[in-house]
């Protein structure tokens, strides 16, 4: 860091001005009450203007003169204004009413101010260890020599045979007080921590997406550059270091296994001792569920982009098609004026109906003709050996019965496959009428194929012989 960069963020960093506010302490203790204590991701205008109405109301009592004269949704809408950036207002989807969220750079300040606090306890063992562990987990995870790798393996194995013999002789050291209320509040911290890093996450795709909005209302070119120049930038968010880390974390965390071991951790860990003497915070035991909510807040934002990116194809197509059939209705207009009053002169002529090429390459070479030679030979009358019994068996597939029985399933149910169909219509002329069926599926544009799910379907030939197809999966609509 240098002058300039502390200048510029002093002056442009909504966290910065936080700590420059006239109520900084008010602000600050307000939204940590608000937000942060309780790991609460959003609230309503309504609910969050009744807790700071009654805040002000008893600050306000305690001084000798009114300190905050303005009301709650004043102060609200303040913080939430973009010269300030301590709070976002948005409206969610579906809901008139405004809701307000707390912003990645207050949290910051609000954690930062936490930090000056002095701490009854101060562990340095568990984060030296996590230092051991992480880089032993960096230079092992990319040693490329096998020998290596296995010969640290090989040191593991032989630990922990070590230490399953001490304890089956009895010896079995156990964690002390000090060690494990050290460990636990390292896990509070990790996990308050990790919840402040998912709104960064969730304002950087936030970000992305106001920029592809402001993209699209503002591009006039065409729409293969904007969704190549928009898909880039999400792939480059989406490959980024942190991309990946969140993609894997969410991975993990939507494990069921997972989920279910980490509560029996939790609650495991809340019955020790040590660390009831703590008296933790009982929030703690839900934190996963905190986790997959901030994390799915994420996951939305990325699906509004997609919508946003879906909504911008369906109204440029509806565009595109609007001005063709304005430019259709025009010749038509143009056409019926001319029948009714037709020009004298000639109205359109054109010298050919296609361009025609002559290229001296395309010239072929002299081939002399070919001299048949013809000989003279005697046909006799043969006997013909076949019946016209194939001429009279055969059949013919009706498709207008077919589709007869498409309507009569469809008045039943909305949807049917076609493997639920032959069992109701058995078909009668076999792979013959599958083929019709396969015909009728492909004009009609209310049915759906999918090729990745095959189906199988059987019938009788004529001979009783029992036949199956695998075909894709087709479904008929109304």
């Amino acid at each position: 860091m240098d002058y300039a960069q502390l200048l510029a963020l002093r002056q442009r960093h909504p966290a910065w001005r936080l700590l420059r506010a006239d109520h900084a302490p008010l602000i600050a203790s307000f939204l940590q009450q608000a937000f942060v204590a309780p790991n609460r991701r959003s609230l309503d205008a309504r609910s969050l203007a009744s807790l700071l109405e009654d805040r002000l109301y008893s600050l306000n009592q305690e001084a000798d003169e009114p300190l905050f004269p303005r009301s709650a949704s004043a102060y609200l809408d303040e913080w939430a204004d973009n010269a300030n950036g301590w709070l976002r207002k948005f409206y969610p989807p579906g809901n008139d009413e405004a809701h307000f969220e707390l912003t990645p750079a207050s949290e910051k300040a609000i954690e930062w101010l936490a930090s000056l606090g002095k701490r009854q306890f101060v562990g340095t063992e568990s984060r030296l260890l996590s230092i051991f562990e992480l880089l032993r987990q960096m230079v092992q995870g990319s040693e490329t020599d096998p020998q290596a790798r296995i010969l640290e393996l090989e040191k593991r194995k032989a630990a922990l045979d070590e230490e399953i013999a001490r304890i089956r002789a009895g010896e079995v050291a156990l964690m002390d007080d000090t060690r494990v209320r050290e460990r636990f509040l390292e896990v509070d911290a990790s996990s308050r921590s990790l919840l402040a890093d998912f709104r960064q996450v969730e304002q950087n795709f936030r970000d992305l997406d106001r920029q592809v909005r402001e993209r699209i209302a503002t591009w006039g070119g065409g729409k293969g550059e904007l969704l190549a120049e928009i898909f880039g930038e999400r792939d480059a968010i989406s490959d980024s270091d942190q991309g990946r880390s969140f993609r894997a974390f969410w991975e993990f965390l939507m494990s069921p296994a997972r989920q279910e071991e980490l509560s029996e951790l939790l609650h495991k860990a809340f019955a020790l001792a040590p660390v009831q003497s703590l008296e933790p915070d009982r929030r703690l035991l839900r934190v996963h569920y905190d986790w997959l909510e901030a994390g799915e807040m994420a996951q939305r934002t990325v699906a509004r982009l997609s919508e946003q990116l879906r909504r911008y194809l369906d109204d440029q197509a509806w565009l595109e098609n609007r001005r063709i059939m304005h430019l259709l209705r025009d010749i038509e207009t143009r056409a019926l004026a001319v029948r009714e009053q037709p020009p004298n002169a000639e109205l359109l002529g054109i010298d050919a109906p296609a361009p025609e090429l002559t290229l001296p390459l395309d010239r072929p070479l002299y081939s002399p003709p070919l001299r048949p030679k013809i000989e003279t030979l005697i046909l006799l009358e043969g006997e013909d050996e076949s019946g016209g019994e194939a001429l009279f068996n055969q059949f013919h597939v009706d498709k207008a019965r077919l589709l007869e029985q498409i309507r009569q399933a469809l008045r039943q149910r909305p949807r049917i496959s076609l493997g639920e169909l032959l069992e109701t219509y058995p078909m009668q002329h076999g792979l013959a009428e599958l083929v019709a069926y396969l015909d009728l599926a492909a004009s009609d544009r209310h049915c759906a194929f999918d090729e990745h799910q095959p189906q199988l379907v059987q019938w009788q030939d004529a001979s009783g012989t029992l036949r199956r197809a695998s075909i894709p999966l087709i479904v008929f609509g109304q």
